[in-house]
C-alpha cells in the first residue's frame, strides 16, 4: 500500500493477472501465454545452454527470464519502453539471472547473429509484418530459429476497430498469408500448434480477474485502464469462442536469404 492506503496500479494489475493463471503458470506476462507454453516454444526452437536468444518486445521480461533461468541460454531482451526495461533489469538482478537488456524500437533488431529470436504475443502489433520478418531473418544465421505466438484471422473491420481499444496495435493476418510472408523472408515453418482453446480459458479467467480488481484500479486512478482492459478482453473472449480469431505457437527456421 502507499501512504494513502491505495495500492499502485502496477501492483493491482500484477495481482489480477496472477489470479487468472494456474499455480506456477504466471511469471509476470501480460498475455494469454502460460509459463509452460513459453518453455515448450523455447524447447521446440532448440533453446539451451550457449544458445544466443533475442527476446523482442520483452516488456518486463517475465517469460524471457523464465526461459533464461530454466534453459540456461545467453539472453538479450529488447523493448521500446525504458520503464519496462528498467523493471526487467530489476527482476533479473533479484532472480540472479544473467541477462542483458536494451531499449530499442524494432525493426531494426540489434546486431546479431542470434541463434533464436523470440516474439511472444506481439506479432499482431506490427502493421508492416514483412518488414519485421525481414529484420528477424537478418538477425539469424542459416539454421537459426524464429519462435513466436500469433493471433490469426482476417483483418478487423471498421466496426471491430471502433470496438477494440488501441486498435492501431491489432493487425490480424490469416495463417496462409503469414506463411507466405515467412517464406519470402527465407523462414520455413518447422512446428505449429494451435493454442486457441487454452487461451479462451485464460481470457475468461482474465476477464473475471480484471472485473474483480476494478474497484482497486479505480481507487488507484486507473478507471480508464480497467474499462479498456475489460472491453478488449471481452472481445478476445468472443472472438476466440466463435473462431473469429485463433492463436498459434510457431517455430520457423531460416533456410535462405530473403527475396528482398
Amino acid at each position: 500500500m502507499t501512504a494513502a492506503g491505495v495500492e499502485s496500479v502496477d501492483r493491482v494489475l500484477w495481482r489480477a493477472r496472477a489470479a487468472a493463471f494456474p499455480p506456477e503458470e504466471f511469471v509476470g506476462q501480460e498475455s494469454f501465454v502460460g509459463a509452460g507454453e513459453v518453455l515448450e516454444i523455447a524447447r521446440r526452437a532448440g533453446v539451451g545452454p550457449g544458445v544466443r536468444l533475442l527476446d523482442v518486445c520483452c516488456g518486463v521480461a517475465g517469460p524471457g527470464l523464465h526461459v533464461a533461468g530454466a534453459l540456461g541460454c545467453e539472453y538479450l531482451g529488447v523493448d521500446a519502453s525504458r520503464r519496462s526495461v528498467d523493471r526487467a533489469r530489476e527482476r533479473a538482478a533479484a532472480a540472479g539471472t544473467a541477462a542483458r537488456f536494451e531499449v530499442a524500437t524494432v525493426p531494426p533488431l540489434p546486431v546479431g547473429p542470434f541463434d533464436v529470436v523470440l516474439l511472444l504475443e506481439t506479432m499482431l502489433a506490427f502493421r508492416d509484418r514483412p518488414a519485421l520478418l525481414r529484420a528477424v531473418a537478418g538477425a539469424l544465421p542459416l539454421g537459426g530459429r524464429f519462435a513466436f505466438t500469433v493471433e490469426e484471422g482476417v483483418p478487423l473491420t471498421a466496426i471491430e476497430r471502433q470496438a477494440m481499444p488501441a486498435s492501431d496495435s491489432v493487425w490480424l493476418s490469416t495463417l496462409p498469408r503469414l506463411r507466405a510472408d515467412l517464406d519470402r523472408a527465407g523462414l520455413r515453418v518447422t512446428w505449429c500448434a494451435e493454442t486457441s482453446r487454452a487461451h479462451r480459458v485464460r481470457v475468461d479467467a482474465l476477464v473475471d480477474a480484471y472485473a474483480a480488481a476494478a474497484p482497486a484500479l479505480v481507487a488507484a486512478g486507473a478507471g480508464d485502464t480497467v474499462e479498456d482492459l475489460l472491453a478488449a478482453h471481452r472481445l478476445w473472449r468472443r472472438w476466440l469462442g466463435n473462431g473469429r480469431v485463433r492463436t498459434f505457437a510457431v517455430v520457423a527456421e531460416k533456410v535462405r536469404a530473403d527475396e528482398g
